[in-house]
């Protein structure tokens, strides 16, 4: 094992993959600048060892990348699009969503798209309401669409590896938290497959299920639950699309008690088709119906007390959870 940081480890499969397969390659803004990226040093040194046209700066247009992309991934190479903070992805939908995903159905499985949409999710301080959505849903939501979103360091370079290998289009959604982040990497291969979750921490009063930073966060709520003598399940489903239905539902059997949380606008989001699912599914495991916890309906505000009122803690996961076990 070698610790490394979040952006380090996503970074160094990156570079594995495309010692491993030329027709890989890398597109986005500034990608070869000296911070190497966006804002974590996410690219540097891959330009001298890869060149330019394997590590390929862009205009500051996401559709005209998305475009490239998509038509580069239809032509037989594995492209890796970033797009940076999610929030910019919406200027690449419709090549996204209105193209890439829906290709392989089109043409009767005659054309795939093997492409790999980086973009970065989550709250960061001060980051405010256009540099901080996570817009998870709006992906799973769509029919053709792959949709990952790590925790780890080892996971993050363990799925961008297998986002790398699919042959359907990946959407890699990295929190900006977490760019940072310490964690133990394999020195082998790593590679963690798509759709399967990890169970973090194993009990039997209460299963949480949740994703990218907010699995951490579940595992820091079920310690403070532990306190009180209760025992959690922590389940970190990585991959949201297809998602570990059977790791779920086989802990909600020994436990009787769901809360899924997750970061973005709990209205319409991920958590409310994991319950809703789960109450179709297992009903008689059920002792209390699903909870499920996110961040109010607003734009991300800037100002520091307002921000932390939005933002979905530890504490109010574990308040959300005590519900959950007093019912």
């Amino acid at each position: 094992m070698t610790s490394m940081s979040f952006a380090d480890a996503v970074r160094e499969g990156l570079a594995e993959e495309m010692r491993r397969d030329p027709l890989v390659w890398a597109l986005g803004e500034d990608l070869s600048t000296a911070h190497g990226g966006t804002s974590a040093n996410q690219y540097l040194g891959l330009i001298e060892e890869f060149g330019a046209k394997r590590i390929v700066n862009t205009p500051i247009s996401e559709n005209t990348i998305m475009g490239a992309a998509v038509g580069a991934a239809v032509a037989g190479t594995r492209p890796v699009a970033d797009l940076r903070m999610a929030d910019f992805g919406m200027c690449a939908v419709d090549e996204l969503v209105n193209q890439a995903a829906k290709i392989r159905y089109m043409f009767g499985g005659q054309a795939r798209v093997p492409l790999v949409v980086r973009q970065a999710i989550g709250v960061r301080k001060g980051a405010a309401a256009q540099h901080s959505q996570s817009t998870e849903a709006w992906y799973v939501h769509t029919p053709g669409l792959v949709v990952v979103a790590p925790g780890t360091p080892a996971d993050g370079r363990g799925l961008l590896k297998s986002a790398i290998r699919a042959d359907d289009p990946v959407v890699f959604m990295e929190h900006k938290d977490l760019w940072g982040a310490q964690g133990d990497v394999p020195d082998d291969e790593g590679v963690v497959p798509i759709g399967k979750a990890k169970v973090l921490r194993e009990g039997k009063d209460l299963t949480i299920v949740s994703w990218s930073k907010m699995a951490q966060q579940a595992v820091a709520a079920a310690e403070v639950l532990a306190g009180d003598g209760v025992s959690v399940d922590v389940i970190d489903l990585r991959t949201l699309w297809p998602w570990d239905k059977a790791t779920v539902y086989a802990s909600v059997a020994k436990t009787g008690r769901l809360l899924v949380a997750q970061e973005s606008v709990q209205v319409g989001g991920f958590a409310s088709e994991i319950a809703a699912d789960v109450t179709e599914n297992c009903t008689t495991d059920l002792k209390t119906f699903p909870r499920r916890i996110g961040a109010p309906r607003m734009p991300v505000p800037y100002a520091e007390p307002m921000e932390n009122e939005y933002r979905v803690t530890t504490e109010r996961v574990v308040a959300k959870a005590r519900e959950a076990l007093n019912a």
